[in-house]
């Protein structure tokens, strides 16, 4: 049997005027409020609760501030960034638990808002939309995965001042970024998207995402990651009522795991390619062709750039391999000034 749990209604009768310590955005400062006290119990401030005041030193303002800047830069800028912009002192150590403290209630923070937008009630696009990544982030060696770890002690540097060139490996840890939101559809041509890479004197309105979500981890793999982003997404259209979109750099790994999350979750996705990232490899083939920033290159990309977005990439491939035959250059890697280096034999 559970017991009952009895609560003693305690009376404190006798109040005592005291102060405490509080580091503002404005500074230091002194709060000074009532308490009230009893014997053999805790005191109580009701005014910090009409404050809304921490229990710590530092307040949400100066919260706020920390967990903004260390989200952008590190500890240390972190520290000089605040002192720089506000009156408050914090330190490495202050900041390092701050940003901690304010990156554990990142569940509930969308908890909070999926359940207001449930209750509002309002329709969103007809698109929902998932995209993942992949962030090498550079680590402690004692934080690496195992492998990474195992080939990071197995290095040995050359000079006591910088990295030489291959020591960078072995000293990251790639974290997966998953992204879900619902947008309006954005109907264009191929023509509309290649003249949207020209700067334009009006840029084009286009619809925003709704209800967006992003989060990362570094310590969960990527299926779980991907995995957890669908979650998302069919909690949001249980019905398949939208027309699933993912947007992908063409990542073998995310790619697999797209496709392994569509039979599992049984739903139809279109995968999207970013365009960015397919114009870093016309470019590169460009300046095998063509002398680097030339008119010509230039004219290349772009006639291929709107075949591809014309359904003919197995045509423009082809034609690639095709020029590339001609001029004897396969395998071939290029370098930024458009010469050619044969590969060794073994290479390919």
């Amino acid at each position: 049997t559970r017991r009952a749990r009895v609560v003693r209604k305690v009376m404190r009768t006798h109040r005592r005027l005291g102060s405490r310590r509080l580091m503002s955005v404005f500074g230091p400062v002194s709060v000074t409020r009532m308490r009230y006290v009893a014997r053999d119990t805790t005191s109580l401030q009701p005014l910090d609760a009409e404050l809304n005041l921490p229990k710590e030193v530092y307040s949400h303002g100066v919260r706020k501030r920390v967990a903004e800047e260390a989200s952008k830069d590190s500890y240390e800028e972190t520290v000089d960034s605040v002192a720089k912009t506000t009156g408050a002192a914090v330190g490495k150590r202050q900041v390092e638990e701050l940003a901690i403290r304010a990156s554990s209630d990142f569940e509930a923070f969308y908890q909070t808002r999926e359940v207001q937008r449930e209750n509002e009630g309002e329709p969103t696009g007809e698109v929902l939309a998932i995209s993942v990544d992949g962030k090498g982030i550079v680590m402690r060696k004692q934080d690496l995965r195992e492998q990474t770890r195992k080939k990071a002690e197995r290095q040995s540097h050359k000079l006591s001042k910088r990295l030489s060139k291959g020591e960078k490996r072995n000293a990251k840890r790639m974290a997966t970024v998953a992204t879900v939101y619902s947008i309006q559809p954005f109907v264009r041509q191929p023509e509309d998207i290649v003249a949207e890479l020209r700067p334009a004197e009006q840029p084009v309105k286009r619809p925003r995402p709704e209800n967006k979500r992003v989060w990362a981890s570094v310590e969960r793999p990527p299926e779980a990651v991907i995995t957890e982003a669908f979650e998302e997404a069919l909690r949001r259209d249980p019905e398949h009522n939208k027309q699933w979109v993912a947007l992908v750099d063409g990542n073998e790994t995310q790619l697999r795991l797209l496709k392994e999350c569509t039979v599992r979750f049984g739903v139809v996705l279109t995968i999207v390619l970013d365009l960015i990232h397919v114009l870093g490899y016309l470019w590169k083939a460009a300046f095998v062709f063509h002398k680097e920033g030339s008119e010509e290159a230039q004219d290349w990309v772009t006639e291929r750039l709107l075949r591809l977005l014309q359904g003919q990439s197995s045509r423009v491939a082809a034609g690639i391999r095709r020029s590339a035959t001609r001029r004897k250059l396969s395998p071939f890697t290029a370098r930024p000034c458009g010469q050619v280096r044969q590969l060794p034999a073994q290479v390919r």
